[in-house]
């Protein structure tokens, strides 16, 4: 599966519009609407700053989508499956990702402005598919960051009890604020290093596996595939024989369809990515043959490391034991008396939480001033500091950080994850509503006669592998929750009902109060303005003069990174 990037040849779009039409007709009614759009829109101006580099982008993206369901919910997936399912599923659903990444890419290295695949929704669809993708990408991304602030308290309990939970809470949300509220570029290098923690612990276990199978280990077990035989390789869930093995790989493919991502993370980068047409389509490739890399051979990995049934591993995620006491590789390193290793793999762990969190409240404030600037939310949130950081959008999300309090009561910690439950589709009605997007994207292309050869980034196969991927991840969005129809006695309960299915009615609801409220329409595909944007992005392009690096340390990372 390649990802096509062809930026050295690509010249750039047209910013004459009757070039990119295939009639004087066509051009006159393009000219005309976009002159009446930007004439009733009065467009608020896009403030942020362009100091990320290509290893920041790239870093990011990593950063935003490895965490702990990699080293250690993915254990969960084995439990119920089995390492040929886990693998099999991880696998399968990468095509997916990489139909997402390819409609993603292509308009975002074309277009490279802030809160891009939101704002694109409105543009290229329908406003009110705008407004509904905005805020189901804020809401999905704002509720995470408490998520993970209750994550890291929790991950801290691996090694003691003493630091109470009010002073961990405080803590990190203080860092939180400190990290995002400096320049986009410091923030940037904190995300860097911390995905490059993330991205040498993945590397590291991938190594601990091959070592240890092959008889490096206290014992001298050389145990290869054993697991794969005994106890085998799919495990049963729910029913006996085929039925219970099929389950058991769609529990492991819905884990994978929440898991995997990294495209989104990436375009929320593109308002503030230093050279964009150059960065972006390199980063988008590199970030998902990564992911591909660390998701495709950790479900690997696991499956060759513990079998499906260990019981300290069950057992560990049955009484909810904190931090990585429940990851397959402590597992494993506790079957082969491996010391010390455990330690390393819950720092690691923490380190991966508490970036994450961060990542949340990087993508969460930029959505919403994306919205803003797109009059979908108030107009005081595209208030930026002089350093180009909407300042308004990150204390929004900070307020809502908060919410992490409630784990001081014990039944407040049931709420809070009933709030982050609530909106696990979200990610997958993103991914959907790209591919729409995209696919709206590519008939105004050819309405138009724009010739895609001229874009800085072109995807293979289109628009199938757009429809590939609509079809791939609403049909997950549908089956999350499959288990609450189950006629097994105990599956049914209203509250998983809710978590699952809440944001899958929400979003339409969102959608049709928007159009019935602004009277919005569905663009046809003349009346879409390819155009705009283009001026202000060819100039800036045009004078963008790249900084070298200022040591050797920094030349080294970015020819590694960027």
């Amino acid at each position: 599966m390649a990802l096509p990037v062809d930026s050295s040849h690509a010249s750039p779009p047209s910013k004459d519009p009757e070039k990119t039409l295939d009639s004087t007709t066509a051009s006159s009614v393009q000219i005309e609407y976009a002159q009446q759009l930007r004439s009733s829109h009065a467009y608020r101006e896009d403030n942020t700053h362009r100091r990320l580099k290509g290893r920041h982008v790239q870093l990011m993206g990593i950063g935003g989508t490895i965490g702990t369901v990699l080293f250690v919910q993915i254990g969960q997936g084995l439990l119920k499956g089995g390492p040929g399912s886990l693998f099999i599923a991880f696998t399968f659903w990468c095509s997916f990702v990489l139909a997402v990444t390819m409609c993603i890419a292509e308009m975002v290295s074309y277009t490279p402005i802030s809160s891009p695949f939101i704002r694109f929704a409105g543009r290229y669809v329908d406003d009110a598919l705008g407004f509904a993708t905005g805020w189901n990408f804020f809401i999905l991304e704002a509720m995470l960051v408490p998520f993970e602030v209750t994550a890291c308290n929790i991950i801290m309990r691996f090694w003691t009890d003493a630091i109470p939970t009010v002073v961990m809470i405080i803590v990190i949300i203080v860092l939180y604020v400190a990290i995002n509220l400096l320049a986009v570029h410091y923030f940037g290098e904190v995300e860097f290093w911390a995905a490059l923690g993330k991205v040498l612990l993945a590397v590291g276990l991938i190594l601990f596996t091959f070592i240890v199978m092959v008889g490096g280990n206290p014992k001298r077990d050389v145990f290869g595939f054993r697991y794969w035989n005994t106890p085998g390789a799919f495990a049963e869930l729910y029913y006996k024989g085929a039925l219970g093995k099929w389950f058991g790989f769609l529990h492991c493919l819905v884990l994978a369809s929440f898991t995997i991502a990294g495209p989104d993370y990436v375009a929320m980068t593109a308002g503030e990515t230093a050279s964009p047409r150059q960065v972006l389509p390199r980063a988008f490739k590199a970030v998902f043959y990564r992911l591909t890399f660390f998701f495709v051979l950790g479900s690997l990995c696991v499956g060759i490391l513990v079998p499906y049934d260990d019981a300290g591993m069950a057992a560990a995620f049955k009484t909810g034991q904190p931090g990585a006491a429940a990851a397959p590789s402590v597992a494993a390193m506790k079957r082969l008396d491996v010391p010390v290793l455990p330690h390393i793999v819950n720092g690691v762990v923490l380190l991966s939480a508490f970036s994450a969190g961060n990542s949340y409240l990087f993508c969460a404030s930029r959505s919403l001033y994306g919205l803003a600037l797109d009059h979908k939310a108030p107009a005081f949130l595209t208030r930026c500091t002089s350093k180009g950081v909407p300042i308004y959008c990150v204390a929004s999300v900070l307020v809502i950080s908060l919410l992490s309090f409630l784990q001081l009561s014990q039944s407040s910690v049931v709420v809070l994850n009933w709030l982050v439950s609530l909106v696990t589709a979200s990610q997958l009605i993103n991914f959907a509503c790209a591919c729409i997007t995209y696919l709206c994207f590519y008939r105004a292309l050819k309405a138009q006669a724009f010739d895609r050869n001229r874009l800085p980034y072109r995807g293979l196969f289109m628009p199938y592998t757009a429809w590939y991927g609509l079809i791939g991840t609403a049909v997950m969005a549908l089956v999350g929750g499959y288990a609450v129809f189950l006629p097994l006695e105990g599956h049914w309960n209203v509250p998983d009902f809710l978590f699952s299915y809440t944001m899958v009615a929400v979003v339409p609801l969102l959608y049709v109060f928007w159009k019935l409220f602004h009277k919005t329409k569905i663009h046809k595909p003349l009346e879409v303005d390819l155009n705009k944007d283009q001026d202000s992005i060819e100039d800036y392009e045009r004078n963008y003069e790249e900084q070298p690096p200022s040591t050797i340390f920094e030349k080294t990372l970015d020819r590694l990174f960027g």
